[in-house]
């Protein structure tokens, strides 16, 4: 565990975590680490037909994953420089469990394992979640082509499956603290209130010495 502060942004597509890493990353001046998404040529496809494109998708995100953190480690948080960043690499398997056939599900896992050894993890995480209808709105608000035929069962089943992992994440690792936010609540983008809701539950968390709480907390 990083005693210098490493804080991830995580939630389910569309929720608003590249908007929320940058503005935290302005308050506080840490680094910003943001994921690669436009950039993976099986993306478009994926989103057209996931079980011809699943798996090629999640190696190509799983690879680019691991090389920006095992920089991450050896560029700034080796040299007690913090980090925000928009997501996290439990991501994956999420992302892989939920569209992976069984017998690429274990090969993919295998890998994972590997790669994701040693590699650096945060000590707070940001969860943000929303109801479909959010989502939704602010998926086509963005208007990215490559998300343009996402499935609203498939971003449903999505964070079904983010709520589960996030409340199983927690028992397992209680040394790092979990802070969920809803996003139906909270527009931390265009409401400064809602966004310092955020920052002092951040600083609130920071100013205890970081993450041996037992629960999330939920705002």
């Amino acid at each position: 565990m990083n005693n210098i502060p490493f804080i991830t942004v995580e939630g389910p597509i569309g929720v608003g975590k590249t908007s929320l890493a940058k503005l935290i990353s302005d308050h506080f001046q840490y680094h910003l680490l943001k994921e690669i998404v436009e950039e993976n040529p099986f993306l478009g496809k994926f989103y057209e037909n996931i079980d011809e494109w699943s798996f090629q998708t999640e190696m190509f995100f799983l690879c680019n994953r691991y090389k920006q953190l095992n920089d991450i480690q050896s560029d700034f948080l080796d040299k007690n420089i913090p980090v925000v960043a928009d997501y996290h690499i439990l991501k994956n398997l999420i992302f892989a469990k939920r569209t992976l056939q069984e017998k690429e599900l274990s090969k993919y896992i295998r890998i994972y394992d590997v790669l994701t050894d040693g590699l650096p993890a945060p000590n707070i995480i940001i969860y943000l979640h929303a109801s479909l209808d959010t989502l939704m709105e602010r998926i086509q608000k963005r208007d990215r082509d490559i998300e343009k035929n996402i499935s609203p069962l498939y971003l449903e089943q999505l964070s079904a499956d983010y709520q589960e992992v996030m409340e199983k994440y927690q028992k397992q690792y209680p040394n790092v603290q979990v802070l969920s936010f809803n996003g139906d609540a909270l527009d931390f983008v265009k409401n400064k209130k809602d966004l310092d809701t955020i920052i002092d539950k951040i600083k609130q968390t920071l100013t205890l010495g970081a993450y041996n709480h037992e629960s999330t907390q939920e705002i």
